[in-house]
């Protein structure tokens, strides 16, 4: 099966490149050129002068189209999925809110299923908790947090090899054991729902953890203690140079401002966007999995309004709050829903750019940055063929 994508501007790691094409064989791409010749044998598609840019990788999202990935069975699993392909996300880590022991094996149980199917967008579990500080909970349950334990998570990276991700607390006993022993596994860890200060952060850099939880969100900024001044999980992560942090990018979990003012200091290549999104993301669903969370001003939040606890965003709008809310390039917003995130977690091999050999993961954005069509491994995504509409 052979596809050439026309008449476009794509997204090249060199720039933009008009008057090019895509040319996708099967689930790979087999060239990107600057020649718009129809090849023989191949199926044209006009991309009607449209940005041709590459496909999501999601790295934290906890479920979409009414299900959450809490529930770990197959069905709820494919329904979130879905879902968010439809929105431009071509490549997938699902994500568990702090849970327990028995949830997290049954979703990885599921996570391996899905990830041993051909041509699948899972590429792993990300376990978001459960060893977080009780202060900064947020919107996670706080009955499963507790102190990292040994006990558990040695099991747990022994049995699977789907988890990709982990992120604690690194201010709590035992977390800089748990830094070092999750890290030599190759998986990421990460620090969130956090007091830790620049001493804090810095040892945990070295123990391992790399990469930030929704930057901003469930951490302190600067702050004062009586008449001194403080600095605070934020301007210890930026101060770390080589730390890579992601942001709710929806406008509403961080202003478009601050987005600007990650962007800046961070740069392209060590900020991801990530949509954070729970069951009620691009469905019709009022319910999140955990009861107490209410939807409210296009963002999920704590009844008691003390907390927000996860968005309803999908990949096309992370896009276009950076170009239209914070103004950045589209070529960056673009790449940081992209080619960071595939870097940041070690699948850039064959993910996050469309050149020669990759994945052949991509989609079609209007110039009002909405989805017209995506490609996950050379298939058309089921709901995105709005281009030939």
């Amino acid at each position: 099966m052979l596809t050439q994508i026309i008449n476009g501007k794509i997204l090249t790691p060199q720039g933009w490149l008009k008057d090019g094409s895509v040319l996708i064989r099967d689930n790979k791409i087999l060239e990107v050129t600057n020649c718009d010749l129809a090849v023989i044998g191949a199926t044209l598609i006009d991309a009607k002068g449209m940005y041709i840019v590459p496909g999501g990788v999601e790295i934290h999202v906890h479920g979409g189209g009414g299900r959450d990935f809490m529930e770990g069975t197959e069905e709820a699993f494919r329904a979130a999925v879905a879902t968010h392909m439809q929105h431009g996300t071509t490549s997938i880590f699902p994500t568990l809110s702090s849970s327990t022991i028995p949830m997290i094996r049954a979703a990885a149980a599921t996570t391996e299923k899905l990830m041993a199917e051909k041509d699948s967008p899972v590429l792993g579990l990300h376990l978001e908790g459960h060893y977080f500080n009780m202060k900064m909970a947020g919107g996670q349950m706080p009955e499963n947090i507790k102190n990292p334990d040994p006990e558990e998570y040695i099991p747990l990276l022994e049995e699977t090899n789907c988890i990709k991700r982990w992120d604690a607390a690194p201010e709590l006993p035992g977390a800089m054991q748990f830094g070092k022993y999750v890290s030599s596994k190759g998986v990421l860890v990460s620090v969130g729902h956090t007091q830790a200060e620049y001493e804090d952060i810095r040892t945990a850099y070295e123990a391992g953890y790399t990469h930030a939880t929704h930057f901003y969100n469930a951490m302190p900024g600067f702050h004062k203690r009586r008449e001194y001044k403080y600095e605070g999980t934020v301007e210890s992560i930026y101060l770390i140079d080589d730390m890579t942090v992601e942001v709710v990018a929806d406008g509403i979990h961080v202003p478009p401002t601050i987005l600007r003012l990650v962007y800046k200091v961070k740069g392209v290549e060590r900020t991801c966007l990530i949509t954070d999104a729970l069951a009620c993301a691009a469905s019709d669903s009022q319910d999140a999995f955990d009861p107490r969370v209410i939807i409210e001003d296009g963002v999920c939040k704590l009844a008691d309004r003390s907390a927000l606890a996860g968005s309803v965003a999908t990949m096309d709008r992370l896009i276009r709050t950076m170009v239209q809310k914070a103004e950045i390039p589209l070529e960056d917003a673009v790449r940081m829903i992209s080619e960071t995130p595939a870097r940041i977690m070690g699948v850039d091999d064959r993910k996050g750019t469309l050149q020669r050999g990759k994945d052949a993961d991509l989609m079609i954005l209007d110039n009002d940055l909405n989805v017209r069509a995506v490609w996950a491994m050379g298939k058309l995504v089921e709901g995105t063929n709005k281009l030939f509409a």
